[in-house]
């Protein structure tokens, strides 16, 4: 069962009020609500990289950032995570999803599926080993919401929060 609403709701909890990204099917639940409720302010993006672009300048006006995007989309992202997030410590909440888990998936899924968790885990820099991540569980969203928020709050990095398939895809 979906749990969009529940996970809106989180994100409002946790102090978030910008939001980007680029759809993918496995988000198309939040994706939806942002179309149909303008209150969001929700900003598409052509790329990755951009959404990522305008959380950092929403960052820097004083909103707190989520942006939404495939791991595909992790690729594209590398530089701006890495050059940007990490390098002024902009704590962006990035709502990965997991395309190619478990092996299943369209073959261009299948890699990133099986590397998503190893490429967070990989990004350093000096005392800093890896960008936090969790995979978003649908019995405790709230939880978990709240609990990538404080480390990347606390760390000052991006962080992920990995959707798998049937979590946020429909309106409910």
């Amino acid at each position: 069962m979906p749990h969009t609403t529940e996970f809106l709701e989180a994100l409002e909890a946790n102090g978030y009020e910008f939001y980007s990204g680029v759809p993918c099917s496995l988000l198309k639940g939040v994706i939806r609500r942002f179309d149909e409720e303008p209150k969001w302010g929700y900003v598409s993006a052509v790329r990755e990289d951009s959404a990522l672009g305008m959380a950092a300048g929403a960052y820097m006006s004083g909103k707190k950032p989520v942006v939404f995007m495939q791991n595909s989309g992790l690729g594209v992202s590398m530089n701006a995570i890495v050059s940007l997030d990490v390098i002024y410590e902009i704590p962006t909440l990035i709502v990965v999803s997991w395309r190619g888990k478990d092996g299943q998936d369209a073959p261009e899924h299948l890699i990133m599926g099986e590397i998503m968790t190893d490429y967070f885990d990989g990004i350093t820099l000096g005392e800093m080993k890896g960008l936090p991540w969790r995979i978003l569980n649908p019995d405790t969203i709230a939880e978990d919401v709240a609990a990538i928020t404080k480390e990347i709050d606390e760390r000052k990095v991006p962080g992920a929060l990995i959707v798998a398939k049937g979590i946020l895809d429909a309106s409910s």
